[in-house]
C-alpha cells in the first residue's frame, strides 16, 4: 500500500473530475433497506483508481460497499461507538502514509473530483468493523504463550515470508560455461509461471524439480542475501536474473509475498549434518545418496552409517544462517528437520546435507510479534466467516 500511495499525488493532479453519471442518487443496491447510491459507487471507484488499488471497477466496488454496509449495521447493532477524535486519528494515520495532513489529502482528492465524505466514510467504515471484530472475537483469537512457543519451535517467525519456485543448476569445474549459458538463456526466455515450472522439471536438479520448482514459504531472513535482494525487487510472477551461489546457479520466480508478520526477529541457529559421497554428481554417487536416504530418518542415524568411514566423511555443526556459504544456506532454508539435499558438490564429492533442527532463541520482541501475527490471522479468518453469515442473512437487492 505504501508503494501504491507513493505515486498518489501524481495521479491526482493528472486526473480531472469525472463526468456526471445519470441519476447519481438512484440506488445501485439496497442492503436490509439501506440504499447504496450510484454516486457512492462512482466516488469509491474513483477513489480506488486514484490509489491504484485493485477492485476499482463498478461491480467490485458495489460488492465492497455492500459488505461495508453490512459491517456498519452489525457494528451499530452491537453498540460499537466511534468518537470524533478516534475518526480524526484514523484520518491522520491514513493521510500520513503519503506525508500529508488530512486537509491536504482532502484538497488533493477534491481536485480530482472525490468528495471529502468518500474518504471519511472509507476510513470510518474500516474503524467500525475492526472494533467490532476485536470486541466479538478478540478474546477467542488471542494465542496463549504456549501456542506461540510451539509455533516458534516449528520454525515460525515474525519475518517477511516469500513463496518461491526455483531452478537449481549445479556448478562443477567441468560445466561452468555450459551451465552459465543455460541459465542466461532460461532467464531471457521464460515467461510466466507455467513456463517456469516446465523448465524446472526439465533442467533443475533440486528436490523441488518434480513439483515444477515449487518450494514452501521461506522466511526472507533465511535466504542467501543475493537471493533476498533480488526477490524483494520482483513482482509476483516475475523471474530473477541468474544468481551464482557457488555450488549452483539459481533462478527464482516469486509466487507470493507475506509481509503481515514483518518484524525484527532473531534468526534461529541451524543444526545440520553433511555426509560426503565420492564421485561428485555421477550416477553411482547419486544412487549411493538415494540408498543412504532410505537408511536415515534423523541426523543421529548418520553416525552409524559413518562408522569406519574415513575421517571427515561426516560433519555436524550448529551455525547462524549468516555464517554459512550462500549455496548451503539456500539449501538448508528449504529443508525441515529430517529432510536432505543432494544438490551440492565439493572437491569431487557429492554432499548429502541433512537438516537436524532449527534452534530458536527468540527475543521478547520477536515473541510478541509472532503472537500478534497469529492473532491477526485468526481475526481475519473469524471476520470473513462472520461477514459471510451477515451476507447469508441479509436482504440484498441490486
Amino acid at each position: 500500500m505504501r508503494r501504491i500511495l507513493a505515486t498518489f499525488l501524481v495521479a491526482l493532479w493528472a486526473l480531472g473530475a469525472p463526468a456526471a453519471a445519470q441519476q447519481p442518487f438512484a440506488a445501485a443496491a439496497t442492503v436490509n433497506g439501506t440504499a447504496i447510491t450510484n454516486f457512492q459507487v462512482q466516488q469509491r471507484a474513483l477513489f480506488f483508481s486514484l490509489l491504484r488499488a485493485p477492485g476499482a471497477d463498478t461491480e467490485t466496488v458495489t460488492e465492497k460497499l455492500i459488505d461495508e454496509t453490512l459491517q456498519i449495521q452489525a457494528a451499530r447493532d452491537a453498540g460499537v461507538e466511534l468518537s470524533p477524535e478516534e475518526l480524526d486519528e484514523g484520518l491522520v494515520e491514513f493521510a500520513s502514509r503519503v506525508n500529508l495532513t488530512p486537509d491536504e489529502f482532502i484538497t488533493a482528492l477534491e481536485r480530482a473530483g472525490v468528495a471529502p465524505e468518500t474518504f471519511r466514510d472509507f476510513v470510518r467504515n474500516g474503524l467500525y468493523w475492526r472494533r467490532l471484530v476485536q470486541q466479538r472475537f478478540g478474546p477467542r483469537a488471542r494465542p496463549s504463550e504456549a501456542e506461540v512457543a510451539r509455533t516458534l519451535a516449528r520454525g515460525g517467525s515474525g519475518d517477511v515470508r516469500v513463496l518461491l519456485s526455483e531452478i537449481a543448476l549445479p556448478l562443477t569445474p567441468e560445466n561452468q560455461a555450459e551451465t552459465q549459458a543455460l541459465a542466461a538463456r532460461l532467464s531471457e526466455t521464460i515467461q510466466g509461471q507455467a513456463a517456469f515450472e516446465r523448465a524446472a522439471r526439465t533442467y533443475s536438479r533440486s528436490n523441488s524439480a518434480r513439483a515444477g520448482g515449487r518450494i514452501d514459504w521461506v522466511a526472507l531472513s533465511d535466504l542467501a542475501p543475493p537471493i533476498a535482494s533480488q526477490v524483494l525487487a520482483l513482482a509476483p510472477g516475475e523471474v530473477s536474473e541468474p544468481i551464482n551461489l557457488g555450488g549452483f546457479i539459481g533462478l527464482f520466480l516469486l509466487r507470493d509475498l507475506d509481509e503481515s508478520g514483518a518484524s525484527a526477529s532473531e534468526a534461529a541457529s541451524i543444526d545440520y549434518a553433511e555426509y560426503l559421497i565420492p564421485g561428485g554428481r555421477t550416477p553411482e554417487a547419486l544412487s549411493a545418496a538415494a540408498r543412504l536416504r532410505t537408511r536415515v530418518d534423523v541426523c543421529d542415524d548418520l553416525y552409524g552409517v559413518a562408522k569406519g568411514a574415513p575421517e571427515g566423511t561426516l560433519t555436524r555443526r550448529v551455525a547462524q544462517p549468516s555464517d554459512l556459504p550462500a549455496d548451503l544456506r539456500q539449501e538448508l532454508a528449504k529443508l525441515d528437520a529430517g529432510e536432505a539435499s543432494t544438490l551440492l558438490t565439493r572437491d569431487g564429492y557429492l554432499r548429502f546435507v541433512m537438516m537436524c533442527e532449527r534452534v530458536s532463541n527468540p527475543s521478547e520482541e520477536a515473541f510478541q510479534a509472532l503472537g500478534q501475527q497469529i492473532l491477526n490471522q485468526r481475526l481475519t479468518s473469524y471476520a470473513q466467516g462472520y461477514l459471510d453469515e451477515l451476507r447469508a442473512d441479509a436482504i440484498i437487492t441490486r
